[in-house]
């Protein structure tokens, strides 16, 4: 097992600010930042056991890097093919740990492409980010977790890029015995892929992704997200990027924790007391990735 079992923490500040209770599925202390280490941890180990010796991911960003640190510990090899918008330190990061990095393309699906075809060598496994059942099957340990600790949230808030963690976080609700726990999925303004694929009843393609919050970039959700919203009580939730960033901002003064765009969404949600909260009394949200220092100066001097 490549994650650790992460903190569920009380959050007695936003709590007592909007009278509702309201804990953290910390994530964000994953050994890799983020929840993909769960999910794409346990593919890795399935594909090392099926004599893979080499993994492949396509992404930019927390999957590239939680690819490059399964194939660390598992003592095998990594290439990671990044789009040319890929800041230097991250790439720098994986190259540290390991990873052959590939620039390919100025946009994540070209790289996806290559990286499809470089993973077609009979030693190599291909690493998605997001849209895979292996990765939702890992992911849905954070419920099991949060079921083992008998503390049981009336609504469980996620962020959503390309679908993975949500989808993995509804199969944990269902096969805990959960399902009645409404989920509320949250996207940034410019990355609404989810939003606008419930809006029109089908998969849509966004045009580009022009949100700060870069890890929630997939311009198609999985097709089986969707199909998660005709099954399971969902609710859809777009905020602005601003909303996302003053979330990050005060999630840092509150638990001297910072944490990347795409996690500060989901916070806004409960920071702002949106509506879609309705009569919840104890809300649980899945604090999904930490980000640089840096990062996030960047972003709000926008």
């Amino acid at each position: 097992m490549l994650h650790v079992t992460t903190p569920l923490l009380d959050d007695v500040e936003t709590s007592t600010h909007i009278g509702r209770r309201v804990t953290l599925k910390m994530e964000c202390f994953q050994p890799v930042g983020s929840f993909k280490i769960r999910g794409i941890g346990l593919l890795c180990e399935r594909s090392a056991a099926e004599g893979k010796r080499r993994f492949v991911s396509s992404s930019g960003g927390n999957a590239g890097f939680a690819a490059t640190y399964a194939a660390r510990e598992l003592g095998l090899a990594a290439t990671v093919v990044v789009p040319s918008t890929t800041a230097t330190a991250t790439r720098d990061l994986m190259s540290l740990y390991g990873a052959e990095v590939v620039v390919h393309g100025d946009v994540w699906d070209v790289a996806d492409l290559h990286a499809r075809e470089l993973a077609s060598a009979p030693d190599a496994a291909y690493i998605p980010p997001f849209d895979h059942p292996t990765l939702w099957e890992g992911h849905a340990s954070l419920i099991d977790e949060m079921a083992k600790a008998a503390d049981k949230p009336d609504t469980i808030i996620v962020s959503v890029g390309g679908g993975g963690l949500m989808c993995g976080v509804l199969e944990g609700l269902h096969r805990n015995g959960w399902d009645d726990v409404k989920v509320i999925a949250v996207e940034t303004e410019g990355a609404e892929s989810l939003h606008r694929a419930i809006a029109e009843g089908k998969l849509v393609t966004l045009p580009a992704i022009t949100s700060i919050a870069k890890s929630l970039g997939a311009r198609r959700v999985a097709a089986e997200a969707l199909r998660w919203t005709t099954r399971h009580p969902v609710e859809s939730v777009v905020v602005s990027d601003e909303s996302a960033l003053r979330a990050c901002v005060q999630f840092a003064r509150n638990h001297r924790v910072l944490v990347e765009p795409a996690c500060g969404a989901s916070l806004a949600v409960v920071h702002e007391n949106h509506p879609s909260l309705g009569e919840a009394r104890h809300v649980a949200v899945v604090v999904c990735g930490g980000i640089s220092v840096g990062a996030v100066v960047d972003a709000l001097a926008q």
